[in-house]
């Protein structure tokens, strides 16, 4: 029992690892974080209601595993072909597209979700100065 629980807080010192490396290495990364920061500020604001979090954070959740992903790709093709190949590019180009696909798809649910009530919100503050 104690090798399993040791085992486990390994994996999850593995993994924000993982995390640290994306974030010190990644600029799109930032981006995404930045981003994602805006949402959740917005949702808080804008009093969303449970299933719209839900929507949020699994979207958030897609995007950055998306980029994890993606990064993980990159460095083992590094790995296994430290000399520009087609095929490696085909890969790390193919990765970055998962990423774009991930993002342009958090975009538009974003606009979904935020879109009603933010411009509800701006109207009525508009109207009432």
């Amino acid at each position: 029992m104690k090798h399993f629980f040791y085992s486990r807080v390994d994996s999850f010192r593995h993994a924000f690892r993982g995390w640290h490396y994306v974030l010190r290495t990644q600029k799109n990364a930032w981006i995404h974080s930045a981003i994602a920061t805006v949402v959740f500020v917005l949702g808080v604001w804008l009093n969303l209601p449970a299933r719209a979090w839900a929507v949020i954070i699994l979207t958030t959740a897609e995007v950055f595993a998306a980029e994890f992903m993606n990064t993980a790709i990159e460095a083992v093709f590094d790995l296994a072909s430290p000399d520009p190949h087609p095929l490696a590019k085909i890969g790390k180009d193919v990765g970055a597209a998962a990423v774009l696909v991930a993002a342009l798809a958090a975009i538009l649910i974003g606009l979904l979700i935020l879109g009603p009530p933010l411009w509800a919100k701006l109207i009525s503050f508009i109207s009432n100065s």
